[in-house]
C-alpha cells in the first residue's frame, strides 16, 4: 500500500515537472531540503531553490517516511503543506508522530527533486491538570459536647453569680431595718421606765 501510494506521488511529481519546466530552469533544478526538526510532533522543514535560495511559490509534491530509532516503528508517507505558523519557506506535516526518537526523511519530486533527512526526539507531554478541581475542603468544627442529664441538673440547682437586688427589695430591707431599729428604743424606752418605777417603790417602804 505504501510502495503505490510513494509510486502514485512520483508520478504526479513527474507530470507537474513536465507542465512546468520554466520554473525549475528560472531557480535551478534542485530544492535544498533543511529538516528544521518536529513541533508537538509534527515534522517541520525548510524548502527553497538550491541555486538562488528563494522560497518555493508553487505548489510541491514532497513525502515523508519516519523510522523509529530501535526499528521496531513507523510512520508515513504523510505529504508535507505549508506551515502557516512559519517563514515562507516553512513547511510541516499534518500528522504527528507519537513520542520516541525517530529518523525522518523527506523525498521532493516536484518543482523539483530534493531530500533531507534528520533524527527527531519527540518528548512526552504530561496531560494538563484539569482547571476548576476543588481543593481540599476545611476540616469542620467539631460540635459542642451534648450534656447529660445529670450535668443539666446539677446547673439548674448550681447557685447563679451575683445577681442586681430590685428597687422593691432595697425597699423592703430599708424598711425592715427602721422598724427593727424603732422597736428596739420603743423597748429600751419601756424596760427604763420600768425599772425606775421599781427603784422608788423601793425607796418608799423604807
Amino acid at each position: 500500500m505504501r510502495i503505490r501510494i510513494a509510486f502514485q506521488a512520483v508520478l504526479t511529481a513527474l507530470g507537474l515537472i513536465l507542465l512546468s519546466p520554466a520554473a525549475a530552469h528560472a531557480h535551478g533544478d534542485t530544492v535544498k531540503v533543511v529538516m528544521s526538526g518536529q513541533r508537538e510532533g509534527h515534522v517541520t522543514a525548510d524548502l527553497t531553490w538550491e541555486n538562488d535560495g528563494d522560497a518555493i511559490d508553487e505548489a510541491v509534491a514532497a513525502t515523508v517516511n519516519a523510522v523509529s530509532a530501535d526499528g521496531a516503528r513507523t510512520a508515513g508517507p504523510w505529504r508535507l503543506v505549508r506551515d502557516p505558523a512559519a517563514a515562507p519557506a516553512g513547511w510541516t506535516t499534518a500528522e504527528s508522530l507519537p513520542p520516541g526518537a525517530w529518523k525522518v526523511t523527506v523525498d521532493v519530486g516536484f518543482p523539483a527533486l530534493g531530500h533531507g533527512e534528520l533524527e527527531v526526539a519527540v518528548p512526552v507531554v504530561d496531560p494538563a491538570p484539569a482547571t476548576g478541581t476543588p481543593g481540599p475542603r476545611p476540616a469542620a468544627p467539631s460540635p459542642a459536647p451534648t450534656p447529660t442529664p445529670a450535668q443539666a441538673s446539677a446547673s439548674a440547682q448550681a447557685p447563679t453569680g451575683t445577681s442586681e437586688a430590685s428597687p422593691e427589695s432595697g425597699k423592703a430591707g430599708s424598711g425592715s431595718a427602721v422598724w427593727w431599729t424603732t422597736a428596739g428604743v420603743a423597748v429600751t424606752a419601756f424596760a427604763g421606765a420600768a425599772v425606775g418605777i421599781l427603784v422608788r417603790r423601793r425607796r418608799a417602804r423604807r
